[in-house]
């Protein structure tokens, strides 16, 4: 442990929500069926005894699917929440019951937030799951010893990675669950499209239909939010820095602009870029009366909160547990979450027929890791194509969908020079 350790006021906020989490459990895992299989599939060979797993991940009621799974195939598991406002407490609390090691509760200082990264770590794992890259940053940081390969659940986190490798700083084999297409073409896309928008209603109650909304940014993430705000009745626009995703976004029939156009337009304004100061001041003095800031990336950097605060007239007001009023030259801005996560913080994150795929993703890649680390280049990795497959596979399968199989002949000509 290090000398931090005593800023740590227990692991969870409190015991007795474990029934209410457990129940929150069951009721994902009902709707998780291709993770249940995973599990069904593995549980007699056990091959995660032995192995110590530390996550960094949203604690949500998915989350507790893929831990109660992977403890079920032998681990002992340590975790930690993704975001110092995300945990669910009923979650954290079931887990804890269920002698997982935890360590998160629902707003977490940035301080307590690292010190539990650092217990999670100090777990001494042989395989890291992260969401974001915080836990992998850290343990290249502190050079912890013994990780033998990671996985990574989104975008930011593996632009880190990348970055590390590049830098050839990389100490494990780290497989990039994001970039499996039954990850990111439903989980950022149908998953944060619907998550977004459930934690914007949720925490405002807004009438959707006729206002104005913004997008910034249309990789994945952008799409479906976009898509889904054009399906209340939103008027859409969109902002972008990459000519081909504008274009994308054009021909998906929404507008297209810069950000400093479509400032003084916008009701509702959302990033979707995982880059920083998206939304900066020179935009903030061109807004109008009354609109509404929200961020869809993982880390709150895209709205920019400091300089908010700076060109307020006087401390934010909080108007309800999600959104806070700031008052500049006469009009109010409000910004939802304080910028961070708006779908973990103000609502419970993506649904667990989403999340499904992913964790499907992540536990598959866990196992591979079990079996494959001694052969695995130090490098980050493509989630393998196999796995990619199978998890499509179980996917219809769960939802009772047979496709077509090709008949030999069509096989000969896939394959024919």
């Amino acid at each position: 442990m290090s000398h931090h350790s005593q800023i740590v006021p227990g692991k969870i906020a409190d015991s007795n929500l474990a029934d209410k989490g457990r129940r929150s459990y069951e009721w994902a895992a009902s709707r998780m069926g291709i993770v249940e299989k995973i599990r069904a599939m593995n549980e007699s060979s056990q091959l995660l005894v032995g192995f110590r797993l530390s996550f960094c991940l949203h604690i949500t009621k998915e989350t507790s699917v893929l831990v109660m799974a992977a403890k079920s195939l032998g681990a002992d598991i340590a975790i930690c929440s993704a975001n110092p406002l995300s945990a669910q407490d009923d979650i954290a609390a079931f887990l804890y019951n269920n002698g997982v090691n935890v360590y998160a509760w629902r707003g977490e200082t940035e301080l307590e937030y690292q010190q539990c990264i650092r217990n999670v770590l100090s777990f001494t794992p042989v395989i890291v799951t992260d969401d974001g890259g915080d836990l992998h940053s850290m343990a290249h940081q502190q050079k912890t010893k013994g990780i033998a390969g990671g996985t990574e659940e989104t975008t930011s986190g593996v632009k880190r990675l990348v970055a590390l490798e590049r830098a050839g700083r990389l100490l494990y084999p780290v497989i990039a669950v994001n970039n499996a297409r039954t990850k990111y073409l439903f989980d950022n896309r149908h998953g944060t499209g619907q998550s977004t928008l459930d934690g914007i209603l949720r925490s405002t109650g807004i009438l959707l239909a006729g206002k104005n909304v913004v997008v910034c940014g249309y990789g994945w993430v952008g799409k479906g939010v976009a898509t889904r705000a054009k399906g209340m009745g939103g008027i859409v626009t969109v902002t972008e820095v990459d000519p081909i995703k504008a274009i994308e976004a054009k021909m998906d029939g929404f507008a297209v602009m810069g950000m400093s156009d479509a400032a003084p337009a916008g009701d509702v304004f959302i990033t979707c870029t995982g880059q920083t100061c998206v939304i900066r001041k020179e935009h903030f003095l061109k807004m109008k009366d009354a609109v509404i800031l929200a961020n869809a990336g993982h880390f709150d950097v895209e709205i920019d909160t400091e300089s908010l605060y700076d060109i307020s007239c006087c401390q934010p007001v909080q108007v309800s547990q999600n959104i806070e009023r700031f008052d500049v030259n006469g009009k109010r801005l409000f910004l939802l979450s304080k910028g961070r996560v708006v779908n973990l913080v103000a609502a419970e994150g993506h649904p667990p027929e989403v999340m499904a795929l992913s964790f499907a993703n992540q536990l598959l890649s866990i196992l591979y890791i079990a079996k494959n680390h001694d052969r695995m280049e130090v490098k980050v990795h493509s989630v393998p194509e196999q796995i990619d497959q199978d998890v499509g596979s179980y996917a219809l399968d769960s939802m009772g969908i047979r496709i077509d199989k090709m008949i030999e002949e069509q096989e000969r000509y896939e394959h024919s020079s």
